[in-house]
């Protein structure tokens, strides 16, 4: 279908018409006789003056003018937008409802495996229950002299032999497993703190009789117990008579050879003198032999210890708990720190020069 501007344009240049002719017999201006050709609505104040000029000029070119405003109207229609209305789709009643089910439905099922499968709550919660139950029946043990480790619970008993009564018990009580153990004795409360070792004087007479170490409690759930390892002050003392009595073999070389591999601090052409610095986190019996002389001595938290060996004679400890101390070597103008083996572990430690081919080695061994 040709445009109402084509037919305009196309009758006046057959008439050989120009627009200063069609403007001074139409009284229409060249602007606006110019937007009816290009079908320019914009150009004219309002619709009324656009199909007025469009009437006025189709009658002077001799063209149906109601067949043009025909044409204008047509124009308008496919250029104008489509109503919104008629956009929307016409969604099924039913799939909103089939989204919200949908979404509910994932959502329960993953809270389900995060409950019964990551988080296993019931698991947990069964648990917590069956270490609360046992928890609450208290447990009496026999203390027969021998090393023991348990898991004890608030009121557990520990029944340790009587030596004034070969037939009666002093009984300690469990009074708390919450953070620190809290042990009941006939002379009175006893604490203990995580990895912390103690002599205990159970019946009141000024004699230690038995050692507690602590070495695990929870600090937010009592119903865990406490893990206690219990030994008599005599078992221990003898465990390190002994370590201290074991035959020493008849040369450095042998002793190298029948130990743990040795791990070297440093190297020198000659012996030097070294000192060992010993601080105490905790309570620790330690015994240690330096230039022939030998001590030994019950220390507690906070005590220090300085061990100088002169030139090329060793230094050996006997420690009944590596946990609670921290063992530095000072050798050559350097500072060594030593690793030493697990809490509550009885061990004996030399430190000690080593010759061979290439010098002086200072050495410390781990001795059985």
């Amino acid at each position: 279908m040709e445009s109402y501007g084509t037919l305009l344009k196309s009758t006046r240049e057959q008439k050989n018409l120009d627009y200063e002719t069609v403007e001074r017999e139409t009284t229409l201006t060249r602007q606006y006789l110019l937007a009816l050709e290009e079908e320019d609505s914009a150009a004219f104040p309002g619709e009324p003056y656009l199909v007025g000029f469009l009437r006025t000029y189709a009658e002077y070119l001799g063209l149906d003018s109601e067949e043009l405003i025909k044409l204008y109207h047509a124009k308008k229609i496919q250029e104008s937008p489509v109503p919104p209305g008629l956009l929307e789709r016409n969604r099924p009643k039913f799939l909103i409802p089939l989204i919200v089910a949908a979404s509910v439905l994932v959502a329960v099922c993953l809270g389900l495996y995060l409950y019964f499968g990551l988080l296993k709550v019931p698991q947990r919660l069964a648990e917590k229950a069956q270490r609360e139950q046992e928890s609450l029946k208290p447990h009496q043990y026999k203390f027969d002299g021998q090393t023991q480790t348990r898991r004890l619970y608030k009121g557990d008993q520990i029944l340790v032999p009587s030596t004034n009564d070969e037939d009666g018990y002093i009984i300690l009580t469990i009074g708390s497993t919450l953070g620190s153990l809290a042990v009941e004795t006939p002379s009175g409360r006893q604490m203990f703190d995580l990895s912390e070792e103690r002599d205990l004087d159970i019946d009141g007479d000024g004699v230690k009789d038995l050692i507690l170490y602590l070495s695990d409690i929870s600090a937010t759930d009592e119903s865990r117990g406490a893990e206690v390892r219990m030994l008599l002050r005599d078992e221990s003392y003898s465990a390190l008579v002994a370590a201290t009595a074991a035959q020493e073999p008849e040369n450095v070389d042998d002793v190298v050879a029948s130990q743990k591999p040795a791990t070297v601090i440093v190297r020198d052409v000659q012996p030097t003198q070294f000192t060992l610095n010993i601080s105490f986190r905790g309570p620790c019996l330690l015994r240690y032999q330096s230039d022939e002389n030998t001590d030994e001595s019950y220390y507690q938290s906070g005590d220090v210890l300085n061990i100088t060996a002169t030139r090329g004679n060793p230094i050996r400890l006997w420690i009944s708990n590596n946990n609670a101390l921290k063992i530095q070597v000072v050798a050559d103008a350097r500072t060594y720190d030593l690793d030493l083996g697990r809490a509550g572990e009885v061990m004996v430690e030399e430190v000690r020069w080593v010759r061979d081919s290439s010098g002086s080695r200072l050495v410390v061994l781990e001795l059985d």
